[in-house]
């Protein structure tokens, strides 16, 4: 100390680089034995239990970037960066598709490949980092417990499915602009094992950096993985902030974010866009510029629709459209009577000639096993078993739980999805002239 009473320059230095950690009542104390001298003055001291510590990349995303408000009931403005951020989304969006799928697939090998060698550099910083060690040990130890939760299923299923593309119509439409004779078995088993070794990859990049966040915050690995959604934004800035040019990292990084996000959109988009014009080649297809004006009113409509998810509620609103309507229950349903279609009602062995006939040879009987019986089975008790087990939507990272109207609507989400099935199936039964045996044999 100086004469006068207040700490050196070296002191100071010291003081300024400790106060960067929280300060509790052991810090506090060190402090005041450290620095001041004479008779104390009157201050509160916080205890560890007053404090709700926070890294400054969640209290930057909560309040910078979302604005979030207290609830859906509280959805207050727009949030007008975001809207413009959603805009820029569906015009690139817009961009890649509607020159058709020639065009799209020339912009797949750059946004399909540069993620690769980003989650290799995060990977590498992330397993250096203090922490990572329990972030994997909780992403690799089985809890064979979680396995009685539906819940777990359900989300399990949702993921293959959303992860595969299953259900959606991406890979039905992508694939028929093949040649008739390309190897599809093949190179399905390929996909499959490539997006399976993918999704175990970025878990153990993601998870390393989750277990750095668990001990910066001094929080339950466990506690810090319930952020939802928004850990993606979490847990890779904060193991960003450690490597040197931190500002060149976190424009490869949210570059590599945004071609994840647009390549899973125009894929998904272009599914439906494929479906629409082969159903409607008159209204699309023969009209000049047809396929280009269809996809941009369908892009301006969906970005209408979005802004929903843009205010400052909006994150109540997707988690609730991410539940409902996205949720594994109504995918579920769509691949049970997919399944029930082509094993059923083709038929299984047509269905198999088919294959014979375009790749040279049949394939192996366990998948004519899986669709018959294996698949449908799996899909519906998976189902009831998520039904029976159901727990309203709650958000946990928030502490939040949904009024009764929100989950109204979101059940209405679901049905007017799952109902479409069974309600068309109907109508052509009491449309299509015949006895009940002709009716369905055509059908």
């Amino acid at each position: 100390m100086d004469v006068k009473g207040y700490p050196k320059k070296k002191e100071k230095a010291c003081l300024k680089k400790r106060f960067h950690k929280v300060l509790t009542n052991d810090h506090l104390n060190e402090y005041s034995k450290l620095f001041f001298v004479g008779p104390k003055s009157n201050w509160t001291i916080c205890s560890d239990d007053d404090l709700n510590v926070q890294s400054p990349v969640k209290e930057f995303w909560d309040y910078q970037v979302l604005g979030i408000s207290s609830g859906i009931e509280e959805p207050v403005e727009l949030r007008w960066n975001l809207a413009f951020y959603l805009l820029l989304a569906w015009i690139i969006c817009y961009l890649c598709i509607f020159k058709g799928v020639r065009w799209t697939g020339k912009i797949v090998y750059i946004t399909a490949s540069f993620p690769y060698i980003m989650l290799i550099c995060l990977l590498i910083r992330g397993l250096t980092l203090p922490g990572a060690s329990m972030g994997l040990e909780f992403y690799l130890k089985p809890n064979f417990g979680k396995l009685l939760e539906s819940k777990v299923w359900v989300d399990a299923v949702t993921q293959v499915f959303f992860s595969y593309g299953l259900g959606l119509g991406a890979l039905v439409a992508l694939g028929s602009y093949n040649s008739y004779h390309n190897n599809i078995y093949r190179q399905s088993l390929t996909i499959c094992f490539i997006n399976s070794a993918t999704s175990v990859f970025a878990g153990i990049v993601i998870f390393s950096f989750i277990g750095f966040m668990a001990v910066e915050q001094g929080k339950p690995v466990e506690e810090v993985a319930k952020s939802g959604p928004g850990l993606l934004f979490l847990a890779y800035p904060s193991g960003i902030l450690q490597l040197p040019y931190t500002n060149v990292w976190s424009i490869l990084f949210f570059t590599m974010v945004l071609f994840l996000g647009i390549d899973s959109q125009f894929c998904t988009m272009e599914g439906f866009f494929t479906a629409m014009i082969d159903e409607f080649p008159h209204l699309i297809r023969s009209k000049k510029y047809g396929r280009e004006f269809f996809i941009l009113g369908v892009c301006i409509i969906s970005y209408l629709c979005g802004l929903n998810t843009v205010t400052r509620g909006g994150f109540y609103v997707f988690q609730l459209f991410d539940f409902y309507a996205a949720s594994g229950w109504a995918l579920l349903w769509l691949l049970f009577f997919e399944c029930i279609a082509i094993s059923w009602s083709v038929g299984i062995n047509q269905w198999y000639e088919h294959i014979r006939s375009m790749v040279g040879y049949y394939p192996s009987r366990w998948w004519k096993f899986c669709w018959v019986y294996a698949t449908p089975i799996v899909c519906m008790s998976v189902m009831i078993f998520g039904l029976a087990k159901y727990e309203p939507l709650r958000i946990a990272a928030y502490n939040y739980d949904y009024p009764l109207w929100g989950h109204l609507f979101g059940w209405f989400l679901s049905l007017s999805s799952m109902l479409c099935i069974p309600v068309y199936g109907i109508y052509l039964w009491i449309t299509t002239d015949g006895t009940s045996s002709e009716v369905y044999s055509v059908n």
